[in-house]
């Protein structure tokens, strides 16, 4: 009886074990095998694994449109089993693994959780689900280019590549609230973790709109299938992200100036207007009022349109008006315009002569009859976009046209029940469509150009930054609007995309011109990581002499300043490429646990030192500012400010309020009218001295892809102030790159007047003006602002040292 009763006992002992599941291990890939499903864990690091739940044991193969890295280094962690969990650790991680029914829950190292999904169904027949415990002090950002809110706690979120639905604006059909011309499924958490949601279908993201202690990540089809991102901070997420999605890569730094969009002399339903001597006259006109700009675009009046899909085709077949496009954009080169490109969309059309739509449905390289819009061009198939490309890019590229405007991303749209490649849905292509979109001519524009590559898009999803770059879209010129096109920069900045700009102005007027508003958002675009002048509006186009005198010197003003930044910039746009920092930072990213910035979209980070805040009230004559933990500058007049403290200033039309972190050292140059007009022989560094500091200056050729093989410099520059002594290191460029001789000057705020000033031991002259250190040799103090100037004799070809006593 006895035997009977142990081997009873072992039975049921071997049926739970059968029950509850097993595991097996090999690398880097976890499998549970359950009960009622399969769940696949895959480690990419110690802080980020994938989680991929399959109810039919099978697991698709690993897709490349999103996800472009799936080889990851061997990651150190082991398992324990406990009787109702399994335990895996990692350096920075500890994660149980429940197994009846098998959900997570994260701890970090020292034992804080961190993330606890809910025993809560997750399969349902149109869409797969995962429901998680959200924690009282958790806030929740990302989600791609939203001009909504920032922090998203409290809301539902839906994400997918669309205009949005709901009641229209007078100006445009978006719906501000649900517009998505960049959904992105990824979010971070003030927890210190992220989650990626490794899906094409449309999402629902509900972060409490209905139940305060929980929130949950849905798709409308597909595999549950997500990334679990471990920070803690904000950086480090963003980073491992675009570690799976990819990099942003380098863009020409003449890309760092100003893009200037035309319709050429006649937008919509003035097409008649358009020449091609419009185009070289705006440049023209452009250097004679000095205002900086480096790119120009035009836009689709260029093209004959044809009465199949209208404005929506394109034939890739000059308009009428266009006599001879071979010499206007000789003529645009020969002006210093560094690329000139066209506005393209992604459904083909027939004109008189090439019959392009007729060509590729004979051919079957578009999505036909498949798509609802029937002259699709099929991105996915890469004989397709060879095609595209021999027979309508290379007419226009031929002529001199070195890149496109790849439009309305979001069109594809297959019917009811049909399948696209791979046999995906719809709703998934749909998503990624703007992904192959951009890919095509970005690639092909490298190669044909030997340079590196450049497409302006306006559609995104996971992935859309590894071809740079992206614009907000068509939104009205009208208040109401600047703020949220703010808002979405810096939302798409955390969510892996930091390329990004807009229509200065707005994008199309419905009322009287607003001078106010077109300087103020001026401003504002000088300060976005990429700087663009385009309007719809017939007969302006935002053109800055079109506005009066005050509009033209606030342009010039801020234009100029951004090319004094160009070194500035350049680097945050390497370190955008290297860790994928954003060049525009909401101020949540350096100060997670400071509640008072969690909803600031009207400042922002602009590089780690600059701290911009737009003014986006109509006729404010003052605003207040949120000064976060540390010391502040004021740009214009060098006051000083404690941080965590909110104040009030006058706000003069022509002054954009700029604000300095205390220990800024930012490199600057000579203005020029485009990048590269002139050697850089003077690099002024700005410094506001506080404790020690320290920036690295990036400098490569500029051009070529020469930096990816590691053919690029970083100058490490040093301040450090003690006590009444301040010194200045700037040290000798380290790389395989050897930059052009640049001289030192430096501009510092400084609390005392120096008795002696010493550059690598050797004594500098005091000097009796700011305008004498132009042209000298020597220092100068400015009592009333307590800044000094020093222009120094030492250069990039060594070390050299300031010291200040």
């Amino acid at each position: 009886m006895k035997r009977i009763l142990i081997f009873m006992t072992l039975c049921c002992v071997w049926i739970g074990i059968f029950a509850v599941g097993s595991y097996s291990r090999k690398g880097n890939r976890l499998i549970f095998t359950l009960a009622k499903e399969k769940v696949r864990m895959d480690f990419c690091a110690d802080g980020m694994f994938r989680v991929y739940h399959s109810v039919d044991g099978n697991f698709a193969p690993d897709e490349q449109w999103m996800v472009r890295n799936y080889d990851f280094s061997p990651v150190d962690y082991t398992v324990s089993e406990e009787t109702d969990a399994w335990i895996i650790t990692t350096g920075v991680l500890q994660i149980r693994a429940m197994k009846s029914p098998f959900y997570l829950i994260v701890s970090d190292k020292n034992g804080k959780v961190l993330y606890t999904e809910k025993d809560e169904q997750r399969f349902f027949p149109d869409s797969v689900r995962t429901s998680v415990v959200m924690q009282p002090d958790e806030h929740f950002f990302g989600f791609g280019e939203r001009m909504d809110f920032m922090d998203q706690r409290g809301r539902k979120v839906y994400l997918n590549v669309e205009l949005g639905s709901g009641p229209r604006p007078a100006v445009g059909g978006k719906d501000i609230l649900r517009a998505n011309y960049c959904p992105v499924p990824f979010m971070m958490s003030t927890r210190g973790y992220g989650i990626f949601f490794h899906t094409a279908y449309p999402t629902e993201w509900n972060m409490g709109w209905d139940c305060s202690d929980s929130y949950s990540f849905k798709a409308f089809g597909g595999d549950l299938d997500y990334y679990f991102i471990y920070g803690p901070d904000f950086y480090t997420m963003v980073d491992h992200y675009t570690d799976l999605t990819g990099k942003a890569p380098m863009l020409p730094r003449f890309a760092m100036g100003l893009h200037l969009g035309t319709y050429s002399g006649g937008t919509w339903k003035n097409e008649q207007m358009t020449s091609d001597t419009y185009p070289p006259t705006l440049c023209k006109r452009m250097r004679q009022e000095g205002i900086p700009f480096d790119l120009l675009w035009l836009d689709s009046t260029w093209r004959f349109f044809n009465t199949t899909f209208g404005n929506g085709g394109c034939t890739f077949e000059w308009r009428e008006t266009f006599k001879s496009p071979k010499a206007m954009f000789d003529s645009c080169y020969a002006q210093n315009v560094q690329m000139v490109g066209l506005h393209v969309r992604s459904i083909l059309d027939n004109g008189p002569r090439y019959k392009l739509l007729d060509q590729a449905r004979g051919t079957g390289y578009v999505l036909y009859p498949n798509a609802q819009s029937e002259g699709q061009v099929d991105f996915f198939n890469p004989k397709a976009v060879d095609w595209w490309w021999k027979n309508g890019v290379m007419k226009v590229a031929d002529l001199g046209c070195k890149f496109v405007k790849t439009d309305v991303g979001s069109s594809l749209r297959l019917k009811e029940g049909m399948k696209g490649c791979d046999g995906m849905d719809g709703s998934a292509l749909h998503n990624l469509y703007p992904l192959a979109y951009a890919e095509a001519p970005f690639l092909k524009f490298k190669e044909l150009n030997n340079m590196r590559g450049l497409t302006h898009t306006r559609e995104g999803y996971a992935g859309i930054q590894r071809y740079p770059y992206i614009w907000a879209g068509d939104w009205g010129t009208e208040w109401q609007w600047f703020e949220p096109v703010i808002r979405a920069g810096l939302n798409i900045g955390m969510s892996g995309v930091g390329n990004w700009t807009h229509c200065m102005g707005g994008f199309e007027q419905y009322s009287a011109y607003d001078t106010e508003l077109y300087m103020r958002w001026v401003q504002f675009g000088m300060f976005s990581p990429i700087a663009m002048l385009f309007g719809m509006d017939h007969p302006r186009y935002h053109e800055p002499w079109t506005y009066g005198e005050k509009a033209m010197k606030n342009f010039i003003k801020y234009d100029e300043l951004r090319y004094s930044l160009i070194p500035y910039i350049y680097t945050n746009a390497y370190r955008l490429h290297e860790s994928a920092r954003p060049i525009m930072t909401p101020l949540v990213m350096d100060y997670p646990h400071d509640e008072n910035t969690y909803n600031l979209s009207r400042q922002y980070m602009f590089g780690p030192w600059m701290m911009i805040c737009p003014v986006t009230i109509k006729n404010a004559l003052s605003q207040w500012v949120y000064f976060p933990g540390g010391k502040w500058f004021n740009y214009e007049t060098g006051e000083r400010y404690e941080g965590r403290q909110y104040k009030s200033f006058l706000t003069p039309l022509d002054v954009l309020p700029i604000y300095i972190k205390a220990g800024a050292i930012i490199p600057m140059q000579p203005v020029m009218q485009w990048v590269g007009q002139k050697p850089v022989d003077v690099l002024t560094l700005d410094v506001y001295p506080e404790g020690d500091s320290s920036f690295e200056m990036y400098e490569d050729d500029g051009l070529s892809t020469d930096y990816e093989k590691g053919i690029f410099a970083l100058t490490r520059f040093s301040s450090s102030l003690k006590e009444g002594n301040w010194t200045f290191r700037a040290e000798k460029p380290q790389g395989r790159f050897v930059p052009e001789e640049h001289r030192y000057a430096v501009k510092a705020y400084l609390d005392f007047i120096p008795s002696q000033i010493t550059e690598n031991g050797k004594l500098l002259i005091r000097l009796s003006s700011e305008k004498a250190v132009h042209t000298q040799t020597g220092w100068y103090y400015d009592i009333t602002k307590k800044r000094l100037f020093v222009n120094m004799a030492g250069n990039n070809r060594q070390e050299v040292e300031l010291i200040v006593r």
